[in-house]
């Protein structure tokens, strides 16, 4: 069983890296400076126990990659590439590939079961960080992150099972879910903060507020239309054993959306976070104004190319106020 990562990003080298080490065959799907880095001078995985640089398997799509009967599609890019990714998935791979979303937000499983059987979603709370192409840092250690799944609909089949002890081997602490999405549900109320994240930075006092204005709204929305998540309880009782730690003396900077920032790409994840409640909100006519301005806020500030920390919390809660 051969494992596909398809977005080599932060998560994706992560993941990739760390099962090849335990001695999984990988073979990462990256694009532009992350590609040529890659193939030219391999992986180099930065850890709290010290650096190493891994020969990879990288290639530029998916035809490339020449997908097998026997190998699992890792989902590991940004929502907003996952249908254009998912269109060149489907053209070269069988329908029943298994493809595992190790993404956040809740829209990819239902992207990739249109063109895909078997599907799972994978709860990622794994701390790391693109530092530069062919550079990814992990900010834990035993165990390198929570990567929980289960297959949609069924929860935790045979599959699940297989690749929940494969990442563990590998150095995760994973297990199979019966219901993968009630996780990624309560995950999507926890990342509805990286828009501020991105937009105030992370020392802004008057950031707490707009986190728990935002999860507010979040809360109301999945309680009228009837979506069950975890409980703030649960989820730090599973992630209790999990300690961040410093790397080349720095600490874990900035989730997903902050990094999409620091890295200019242009586009940043807001639409399928805050998006999703918004989406909610229009569906149900619960008021979510503090999740659309954030969505706006903070795609505007991907377009024209705006740093982390660009806007005070108090700027962000006057433009919601102005909604």
């Amino acid at each position: 069983m051969r494992y596909i990562v398809y977005g080599a990003g932060a998560i994706g080298s992560a993941i990739g890296a760390l099962l090849q080490r335990s001695g999984r065959e990988v073979t990462l799907i990256a694009r532009g400076a992350q590609l040529d880095a890659l193939q030219r001078d391999g992986l180099t995985l930065e850890t709290p126990g010290g650096d190493e640089t891994l020969s990879v398997s990288a290639v530029g799509s998916p035809a490339d990659a020449e997908i097998g009967s026997n190998d699992i599609v890792l989902l590991a890019m940004k929502t907003q590439d996952t249908a254009i990714a998912l269109d060149a998935l489907a053209a070269v791979a069988h329908a029943r590939t298994p493809i595992v979303c190790a993404q956040n937000g809740v829209e990819n499983e239902r992207l990739a079961l249109r063109q895909f059987e078997n599907v799972y979603a994978m709860y990622v709370f794994s701390p790391c960080e693109f530092v530069s192409p062919g550079i990814t840092r992990i900010y834990a250690a035993a165990p390198a992150g929570i990567l929980d799944l289960g297959r949609l609909p069924g929860g935790a089949d045979e599959r699940a099972e297989e690749i929940a002890s494969e990442l563990m081997s590998a150095g995760y602490d994973s297990r199979p879910l019966d219901d993968p999405m009630r996780w990624k549900y309560s995950k999507l109320l926890d990342n509805l903060g990286n828009a501020v994240q991105a937009l105030c930075g992370s020392h802004d006092d008057g950031t707490d507020v707009l986190n728990a204005r935002a999860r507010d709204e979040g809360i109301e929305c999945f309680s009228v239309a009837g979506i069950e998540y975890t409980s703030l309880e649960e989820r730090r009782e599973r992630t209790a054993g999990l300690k961040l730690r410093e790397v080349h003396g720095d600490g874990h900077r900035g989730g997903s959306s902050w990094q999409s920032l620091v890295r200019g790409t242009g586009t940043i994840e807001a639409s399928y976070l805050n998006g999703e409640i918004a989406l909610l909100g229009r569906l149900h006519g619960v008021p979510t104004p503090v999740n659309e301005t954030l969505e706006r806020l903070a795609a505007r500030a991907a377009r024209e190319g705006m740093r982390p920390g660009s806007m005070t919390a108090a700027e962000v809660a006057a433009e919601i106020e102005r909604v």
